[in-house]
């Protein structure tokens, strides 16, 4: 494995990151195509973003052996995050909710909403 350099034609999304993985899929010659899931292909993990707004260049640590970075024919290039740095769920044991009105008038609550999950096995 070894660092790679991709280049693109196109800016890069604002939500691509240092530590994400980068894939790349083949599309057809006219920019569309129908993908089934063994058609993608990871790079690596992303560890340079270089001038993200103009015509940004990646480097990635490959997982391909002995790939130059090229892509082969027209690609579509996509990123996914690392769940376990980008996770959004609540920590701790318990939480305790007070839902108070302080209005003269009358008030209808018409919902509210939790996050639960099993934090250990």
């Amino acid at each position: 494995m070894a660092i790679v350099t991709v280049n693109l034609n196109n800016p890069l999304n604002v939500s691509c990151q240092i530590g994400d993985t980068a894939y790349y899929v083949n599309t057809g010659s006219d920019g569309g195509f129908t993908v089934n899931s063994g058609d993608i292909v990871e790079i690596g993990t992303i560890v340079e973003i270089v001038d993200r707004d103009g015509t940004p260049t990646l480097k990635v640590y490959s997982v391909l052996g002995g790939w130059s970075g090229e892509l082969p024919g027209t690609n579509f290039v996509l990123f996914s995050k690392d769940n376990k740095a980008n996770l959004s769920s609540p920590l701790g044991y318990y939480a305790s909710v007070k839902l108070v009105n302080d209005s003269t008038v009358e008030a209808e609550l018409y919902g509210t909403g939790m996050d639960v999950f099993a934090s250990s096995t």
